[in-house]
């Protein structure tokens, strides 16, 4: 009985990114965007007193998407990720890597993360650099990000630390 649940699972999940397409992000997906950004921090169970004080970070404009490196995972018309690199003075950075609660472990995550790597590559860097929620440091250790720091931030006056990660493209 086990043993088929597990099969059931592996062809459900490889089924979800075979049906899966990654897209250039346009300006008019502000709205599906900054909605699969919230609704993937609230995943990890922060409070919405939190939620509302990063809505401002976690509100994707037009504008940003038009001038950064932008993608969406669809399925089925509808947006399940997405991910912006961001040039920086110090280097490319993966500023965004959002999935939607239902598709998290469904193998998006790490599609959206290569789909990046590869677009780093192709700009010619070979770093990118990260700032991550700690609930998602465990995947980009998963993907090869290597820890290189941590940035201690606060919101309402409670300390987070987050990790600082570096993944290095080859």
């Amino acid at each position: 009985m086990f043993t088929i649940a597990i099969r059931i699972s592996i062809r459900s999940r490889a089924s979800r990114v075979n049906n899966m397409e990654i897209v250039r992000a346009k300006p008019e997906d502000a709205e599906a965007l900054t909605k699969t950004a919230h609704s993937a921090k609230r995943h990890w169970g922060y409070p919405e007193r939190w939620i509302i004080a990063w809505r401002d970070i976690l509100t994707m404009r037009p504008a940003f998407i038009a001038a950064n490196v932008a993608y969406c995972a669809m399925e089925d018309d509808n947006v399940v990720g997405f991910y912006v690199l961001t040039t920086e003075s110090d280097g490319i950075h993966l500023d965004h890597l959002w999935i939607i609660p239902a598709a998290i472990r469904c193998g998006i995550g790490r599609a959206l993360f290569e789909h990046a790597a590869d677009q780093a590559r192709a700009a010619g860097f070979d770093l990118i650099k990260i700032e991550a929620d700690p609930n998602a440091e465990g995947f980009y250790e998963r993907m090869g990000a290597r820890r290189v720091g941590t940035r201690v931030s606060e919101v309402e006056g409670e300390k987070r630390e987050l990790p600082l990660l570096a993944y290095r493209l080859e």
